[in-house]
């Protein structure tokens, strides 16, 4: 079978083995593939491998010996999946190989706004503590997470490594989640507690978002959420950037009502040079990343492999499209 891998480049910058991959078939990697590209890179080919490139009604239309689309992800929006179960194209994708990964970002991010770490180290290198009248220089307010509440907007795979951690951290816990889940008994103490929505806003000292991006999630943080919340509090978004309304979000934050954002998502990636978020005050933005640890790629790429292994036995595996 022939693989064309659209946009290789994200999952496999150079430090993975993509051998397993080419033992499975003819294989072509592109690093990145344009719009307009699609349809002549992908042609022939009965297994498309895509992480971001878009793939239409109108390519599977052009694709007709297509048969397989192996999503780099979880999420998998970039595919028309009405359009590939008309054509009789198998969809998969890969769930829960960044759950850590994502996780430890949330914290990263926490821990910056509230310790302020890398401030303080570069005003370290800056010189400004050799010139201290004191041992102890401090900027910026130091914030201690024991005892705050951490609101979690959807309790998956992720959602609940974040609650697991923050119960390390000696906070409580708020949950909203889409359904009714059995909550895992965490590390100490009782198990988060099921909120409603805009409660688990108003009660949080720190929501982080953890849910998919669909019609009803769409700009879930708006400016009447953000009402609800603290005056001082922190929000987390290693989701997807289109749940945030991000003016209202940058208004909140020049306004001194949200004490800091930690993102790794944007609403356009890469975002527009006038996205409000990147000036405004205490906002830590990193490049969409938290997915992307070493240990993470490694899931990912065995992940792939063993899906379309699955498929070209007969019997696929994470499937999205039945």
């Amino acid at each position: 079978m022939k693989i064309v891998v659209l946009d290789g480049h994200t999952l496999n910058p150079g430090d993975l083995d993509l051998q397993p991959l080419h033992d499975l078939g003819e294989c072509v990697v592109y690093p990145r593939t344009s719009p307009n590209d699609v349809i002549e890179r992908a042609s022939g080919a009965e297994i498309v491998l895509t992480n971001k490139v878009v793939l239409a009604k109108e390519h599977f239309a052009a694709l007709p010996q297509l048969r397989y689309v192996g999503v780099l992800a979880t999420g998998t929006n970039i595919v028309d999946l009405d359009a590939a179960r008309r054509h009789e194209v198998v969809v998969t994708n890969v769930p829960a190989y960044s759950t850590m990964a994502v996780a430890q970002m949330v914290f990263s991010l926490l821990l910056e706004l509230t310790q302020q770490v890398g401030h303080h180290d570069r005003r370290v290198h800056d010189g400004v503590w050799c010139q201290s009248e004191d041992f102890s220089f401090r900027e910026k307010p130091l914030v201690e997470l024991d005892g705050l509440t951490l609101g979690i907007v959807g309790f998956g795979h992720i959602g609940q490594a974040v609650a697991r951690i923050a119960q390390g951290f000696g906070m409580n816990v708020l949950v909203h989640a889409r359904r009714a889940y059995r909550f895992k008994e965490l590390q100490r103490g009782e198990g988060p507690v099921d909120v409603e929505l805009n409660g688990l806003f108003a009660m949080s000292d720190v929501v982080s978002l953890h849910c998919p991006l669909s019609e009803e999630t769409h700009q879930l943080v708006n400016a009447q959420r953000l009402a609800m919340m603290k005056p001082g509090s922190y929000l987390i978004n290693t989701a997807r950037g289109p749940l945030l309304d991000e003016d209202a979000v940058a208004d909140a934050l020049q306004r001194g009502h949200l004490a800091g954002a930690g993102l790794d998502v944007l609403s356009s990636e890469p975002p527009a040079a006038d996205n409000p978020l990147l000036t405004a005050p205490n906002c830590i933005i990193t490049p969409h990343i938290a997915w992307a640890t070493l240990a993470a790629r490694q899931r990912l790429l065995a992940a792939v492999v063993a899906n379309i292994a699955a498929f070209q036995a007969g019997q696929p595996q994470n499937q999205v499209n039945l």
